[in-house]
């Protein structure tokens, strides 16, 4: 297989910057592309040369010239999303959350499986070389055993994505579930551990409404014993990302890493001194569809499946719950 035909569910930004490309790099097509309003899809479809623009879900998963698709509305839309996808006997790719409950994210991975269908969530950052370089240090006993880990991951939300991510709770807005739950799932790959339990404060600097959280910092607590503290932020202008696992013989310092680009370094530190790991960087979009086309052709798995994804909104609902009742909170992993 040299590609699949995909269909996008979403006229979104991160299509357009980012999937579309991805897709293409991989020998895939995009044949069409669906938002709710019909001008949006057909100004969408024109951009980026994709042949169809069309306003309805059916119309998009009825066509014959579609393998799977790429869903990247608004959190509360993919559930449906998904189950028509499934019905329809197409792959899938959804962005994180999967969805807003545990309940929905389950069904929603079960109903593949009872299709037939694969299921991927769209985890970026365990593509990045960055992370991956980490993981295989800590596996190779580089650092010895982990004690403990850092994410930085406060950034500025830039305008053209505020939207609903900052004033929508019933669509699933905060930076909870749109960052921490991306730090749960990095922290989970680089450190191949479960997370147990989590305790969190949240805040309000001047970007979220409608009650939403724009800032975060919390511990979550792993079944080794692993500490990991967190920050992320839509409202911190000059903010840099980092990741740093620290154990008993080294650590490992990941700058510039907590981002969409190819890019940053990680240096390992040890009682012979620092020296930067080995990085080879690959986008980390095509990665991942590369990867999703692979396990579609029945080699290995998606980078991050919808197992994952359940895992990693399992965190972001404790974290959330955590920070409203001021208590450490165990994490729901049942998937």
């Amino acid at each position: 297989m040299t590609g699949l035909r995909w269909g996008l569910i979403g006229a979104s930004t991160i299509a357009a910057q980012h999937m579309i490309g991805a897709i293409r790099a991989n020998g895939g097509e995009v044949t069409a592309v669906m938002s709710a309003s019909a001008d949006r899809s057909a100004t969408f479809a024109r951009e980026h040369a994709i042949a169809r623009g069309v306003s309805g879900l059916d119309e998009l998963l009825g066509a014959d010239d579609l393998d799977a698709v790429y869903i990247s509305t608004t959190n509360e839309l993919h559930r449906d999303q998904v189950f028509a996808a499934a019905a329809a006997g197409k792959h899938v790719l959804c962005e994180k959350p999967l969805a807003l409950t545990l309940g929905d994210a389950r069904a929603m991975v079960a109903r593949c499986h009872e299709r037939g269908v694969v299921m991927g969530t769209n985890h970026h950052l365990r593509n990045a070389a960055t992370h991956r370089a980490m993981r295989e240090a800590i596996k190779a006993g580089r650092i010895g055993r982990p004690l403990f880990a850092r994410v930085f991951h406060a950034v500025y939300l830039p305008p053209n994505l505020q939207g609903w991510r900052i004033d929508k709770p019933q669509a699933g807005g905060g930076v909870i579930l749109d960052i921490t739950v991306h730090d749960a799932d990095t922290l989970r790959f680089v450190l191949d551990d479960e997370p147990a339990s989590v305790t969190a404060m949240t805040s309000q600097g001047g970007m979220g409404r409608e009650g939403l959280e724009d800032g975060v910092m919390g511990v979550v607590r792993f079944a080794s014993g692993v500490l990991a503290q967190f920050h992320d932020a839509f409202t911190t202008r000059y903010a840099t990302t980092g990741f740093e696992v620290h154990g008993e013989d080294g650590s490992l310092i990941g700058t510039d890493c907590m981002t969409q680009a190819p890019k940053g370094e990680v240096l390992l530190r040890t009682k012979d001194g620092a020296a930067p790991l080995a990085i080879a960087h690959e986008n980390l979009y095509a990665r991942s569809v590369r990867l999703f086309q692979e396990a579609v052709a029945g080699r290995g798995s998606p980078a991050a499946t919808g197992e994952d994804g359940i895992k990693s909104l399992g965190v972001a609902l404790a974290t959330r719950e955590a920070a409203r009742t001021g208590r450490e909170t165990a994490i729901d992993l049942r998937v």
